[in-house]
């Protein structure tokens, strides 16, 4: 058997233009921009990659892109006047705060200072907590994007025995709680879980998402299984140089597997794409106007 390799960048790109009909939409019969701020403090290398392209994203689905880059020394307090101010501020839809923040700032207290309904990370309280409740939230991008490719490969997920590796607060805990609201029988698998193997072995849907490069062999899967891998993990390489892996061994799974992301190229360009739906909710929210269909949990 070879998998079906299910094309993060394609879907991404799709995503992104539903996006843009409705900021277009939004702009004509309503005269609204959606805004999307995003908060950098310190020059993480990789963090300024990732906001640089945010930004980007954003400006091209037509969205107002607005950016506060702020110097490592920045203390709380300071930051979180920043997060107040566009807590107060109309043309502001979606706030984040790109993780990891300096050692002298709480992470827990900046995310909790974001207003819920300007919360398009999906990282506050009130958002775990709604979602855990299967209430109305907003979703985190990660799970929420692979949802939107679980929901295409199937159709419906009813029924289905998924099972999560990994129990972060970022991608397992609410991808889990994402697949028991689409009627999923879910295990949550972690590095004490008895058997991995065994549990693993009796899902139709495997989402990966430890951060251990390579982890989960073929062997490990279901025939005809889908396979999300989440990881993304940079290991050496024989020749020298480094080279781009996920959490599973994608060359034994893909035999195995009926369908199956890869590294890099699966789930990564959906968490941009996914952060932009998310802005777009929050502002249909804000103005009382419909949800874009397609593109929530």
């Amino acid at each position: 058997m070879t998998a079906t390799v299910i094309d993060g960048k394609a879907f991404a790109a799709n995503v992104r233009g539903q996006v843009a009909e409705h900021v277009t939409r939004l702009k004509e019969e309503h005269g609204i921009t959606p805004g999307l701020a995003v908060v950098l403090v310190g020059e993480d290398p990789a963090s300024q990659v990732y906001v640089r392209n945010k930004g980007k994203q954003t400006v091209e689905v037509g969205m107002n892109s607005i950016e506060h880059k702020l110097d490592a020394s920045t203390t709380q307090d300071e930051l979180l006047a920043v997060i107040e101010s566009l807590n107060a501020d109309p043309s502001v839809h979606g706030i984040l705060c790109q993780l990891p923040v300096p050692d002298h700032i709480d992470g827990d207290t900046i995310i909790n200072a974001i207003d819920p309904a300007k919360d398009v990370d999906g990282f506050h309280i009130s958002n775990v907590g709604l979602l855990g409740t299967g209430q109305k939230a907003m979703v985190p991008c990660t799970p929420l994007g692979c949802l939107m490719m679980l929901r295409e490969h199937h159709g419906s997920l009813s029924g289905l025995n998924a099972v999560v590796i990994g129990r972060s607060n970022i991608v397992g805990k609410p991808m889990a709680n994402l697949l028991l609201g689409d009627s999923c029988t879910v295990t949550i698998a972690h590095s004490r879980t008895a058997d991995l193997p065994g549990v693993v072995k009796q899902a139709d849907i495997v989402v990966a998402a430890v951060g251990r490069p390579q982890m989960v062999p073929g062997d490990w899967i279901k025939p005809g299984a889908t396979v999300i891998d989440v990881g993304i993990n940079r290991i050496e390489k024989p020749e020298g140089g480094t080279r781009l892996v996920g959490d599973v061994d994608y060359d034994s799974c893909a035999d195995v597997a009926g369908a199956i992301t890869p590294v890099p190229g699966g789930v990564g360009p959906m968490t941009i794409a996914c952060l932009l739906a998310n802005t777009v909710t929050a502002c249909c929210r804000a103005n009382g106007l419909a949800e874009p269909v397609g593109l929530t949990a």
